[in-house]
């Protein structure tokens, strides 16, 4: 399931200390939940990750020896080491350890350049921390949090079921 266009195209005029801010913050909630994230890293932990939804007009680029996030435009081809393309939604499934990063890899749902040791040290960092986004993040929202988690848990099962599921 691609990220829907009509909300993909404003990120294109926000202003990028806005988009990063936000992304701070739940990246430093996911460091909080999961400190040893990078911890399986090991010599590729001093590696630049970017991440690059194929939907958004924005790439992620994760520096673990920081640990920090930079939010950069497409069109300012961020630097990385190892990069990771493919649809939001299953860049976020890959995060969370729902999907096989092989068979995405080999059908070319997921392209993947440059170290690719390093993406692989990645993935199995990743895929052991047992991350679990609406549940992670929800709690940011205070007593909000069990909406925020059930809207997460929603989002995740349309996203996951395929292409089939209309989102209005």
């Amino acid at each position: 399931m691609k990220f829907p266009p009509t909300l993909a195209t404003p990120l294109d005029l926000m202003p990028l200390p806005v988009i990063e801010r936000a992304t701070g913050m739940l990246f430093r909630r996911m460091l909080k939940e999961h400190p040893n994230l990078f911890e399986r890293l090991g010599e590729h932990k001093a590696k630049r990750f970017a991440f690059l939804p194929s939907d958004l007009p924005l790439a992620f680029i994760v520096d673990p020896a920081r640990p920090s996030i930079t939010v950069k435009r497409k069109s300012s081809a961020p630097q990385a080491d190892a990069s990771v393309g493919g649809p939001l939604f299953l860049l976020l499934a890959l995060l969370e350890g729902r999907c096989d990063a092989d068979a995405l890899f080999f059908s070319r749902d997921l392209v993947v350049t440059g170290d690719m040791e390093a993406m692989l040290a990645m993935r199995n960092a990743l895929d052991d921390c047992n991350i679990d986004l609406p549940r992670d993040l929800s709690a940011m929202a205070g007593p909000l949090g069990p909406i925020f988690s059930r809207l997460g848990n929603e989002i995740r099962r349309r996203a996951l079921a395929g292409e089939n599921n209309p989102w209005n």
